[in-house]
């Protein structure tokens, strides 16, 4: 057993959770209600994650309706006037980007973008990364 995997396993020994992701560079916008239709559950209010922290998508990450629901776990990497909060959220895939181009590859819910820029109009870069959390019950 290698040093990492010991890790990992002392890991989820711990904490019963693992976060497991693969991250990407994009950039990220926002956007004005109205939020309803969506192209994932039309006028469906319970696609919308608890806490309001929702995007849609560009074409790249859309995958032909493939991403919906889909979370991402993203934060501000850098911006003009310096935007960047120092947080990192959780966001879920509910829409694909009304615009054609997209101005972005991810658009955020006002409610989300706020929780990472101090610049509402800002244009920003962002890590982004698919979120799985699994849990695994911890043994008595």
């Amino acid at each position: 057993m290698t040093f990492n995997s010991a890790l990992i396993i002392a890991v989820w020994l711990c904490f019963g959770t693992i976060n497991l992701a693969a991250g990407d560079i994009g950039t990220a916008t926002s956007y004005d209600p109205p939020y309803l239709p969506t192209r994932c559950k039309g006028y469906s209010e319970d696609q919308f994650p608890e806490g309001g922290y929702f995007v849609a998508a560009s074409e790249g990450i859309w995958d032909n309706g493939a991403a919906c629901g889909r979370k991402y776990r993203m934060r501000c990497i850098s911006g003009l006037k310096r935007p960047c909060k120092d947080e990192s959220i959780v966001v879920q895939v509910v829409d694909l980007c009304r615009g054609n181009p997209c101005k972005s590859t991810l658009v955020l819910s006002n409610k989300a973008f706020s929780a990472i820029s101090k610049v509402p109009t800002a244009k920003i870069n962002v890590e982004f990364a698919q979120y799985i959390k699994i849990n695994y019950p911890l043994s008595s």
